[in-house]
C-alpha cells in the first residue's frame, strides 16, 4: 500500500467501514508508518476533542502559604507578659498588621487563581483552534476522496463549521463547479447556499449557472440568485434562455423571475 494513500482511508478505518482484507493492510502499513500514525491519532484527537472539558481547579500552594503566614502570627512570641493600659496602642497596632498580612495573603490568593484561569481559558483555546485546524483537514480530505459517498461526506462536514473560513468555502465551490457527480454537485450547492453573503459563493452561482446541464442543480440555483436579487444573474439567465438545449420549464421559470432581478 503506497504511503501517498494511506490518508484517504484513515477516516474510513476510523469510521471502522474498511472490509477485513483493507483494515489489515491499513493496520500493517500503520505499524511501520510514524507519519501516518501520526496523522491518525490528530483525527482521533478531533474526533474526541469536544468529548471533554477542562476544569479550572485553583492551586492549593497560595492556600497553604496564607494558612502557614497565619499560623505563624498567632505562635506565641517568647514569655507573654501583661500589657500596661498605656500599650494598649501597641496592641491595636499588631491587630492591625496581622488584619493588614492576611488582606494580602487573600489578595494574592486570589490573584494566583485569577492567573491560573486565565492560563486554563488560554489552553482551551489553542485546543478549541487545533481541533478546528484538525476538522478542516480531515473535512478537505475527505472532499478529495475518489468515493463519492465519502466527498457528499466531507460537503456535509461543514455543519461543524459556524463560520467557515475562505479556504473552505472555494473548496466547495469547486465542488458544486468541478465535481463529475450530481449529488454530490446538489449536496455542495446547498451547503454554499447558507453563505450566500460571500462574494465567493454569488460568483460561483453564476458561473455553475452558466455550465450546470443537471436541471435541479440549475432551478435550484436560480431560486438562490432570485431571493437574494442578485442582478449580476440576469445575464446568464438570458443566455440560457437562448440555448436550445434548456429544458422548456426552465426557460417558464426565467421569464417568470427575470423581471425581479433587471
Amino acid at each position: 500500500m503506497e504511503k501517498n494513500h494511506i490518508s484517504d482511508l484513515i477516516p474510513e478505518y476510523l469510521d471502522g467501514v474498511l472490509g477485513g482484507e483493507m483494515q489489515k493492510q491499513v493496520e500493517e502499513h500503520l505499524s511501520h508508518c510514524s507519519r501516518c500514525e501520526q496523522e491518525m491519532e490528530e483525527m482521533k484527537l478531533l474526533f474526541n476533542a469536544f468529548q471533554t472539558e477542562t476544569v479550572a481547579v485553583p492551586s492549593e500552594r497560595l492556600k497553604s502559604k496564607f494558612e502557614e503566614a497565619l499560623e505563624a502570627e498567632k505562635a506565641p512570641k517568647g514569655k507573654v507578659m501583661p500589657l500596661p493600659a498605656q500599650e494598649k496602642s501597641n496592641w491595636t497596632s499588631s491587630v492591625l498588621k496581622i488584619a493588614a498580612s492576611i488582606a494580602l495573603l487573600v489578595a494574592a490568593f486570589q490573584m494566583g487563581s485569577l492567573f491560573e484561569q486565565r492560563k486554563v481559558e488560554a489552553d482551551l483555546t489553542q485546543l478549541q483552534d487545533e481541533a478546528e485546524r484538525m476538522k478542516q483537514t480531515a473535512m478537505l480530505s475527505l472532499m478529495e476522496n475518489q468515493s463519492a459517498s465519502k466527498r457528499i461526506q466531507g460537503v456535509n462536514y461543514i455543519e461543524e463549521f459556524e463560520q467557515p473560513d475562505e479556504a473552505i468555502i472555494q473548496a466547495l465551490a469547486n465542488r458544486l463547479l468541478h465535481d463529475e457527480n450530481d449529488n454530490v454537485r446538489l449536496t455542495a450547492f446547498e451547503a454554499l447556499s447558507k453563505f450566500t453573503y460571500s462574494e465567493t459563493v454569488k460568483d460561483t452561482f453564476i458561473e455553475v449557472l452558466g455550465q450546470e446541464k443537471n436541471p435541479s442543480i440549475q432551478v435550484a440555483i436560480i431560486q438562490a440568485l432570485v431571493q437574494i436579487q442578485e442582478r449580476k444573474a440576469a445575464e446568464p439567465m438570458k443566455k440560457l434562455l437562448e440555448k436550445e438545449d434548456t429544458q422548456p420549464f426552465i426557460k417558464e421559470q426565467i421569464k417568470a423571475v427575470l423581471p425581479s432581478i433587471t
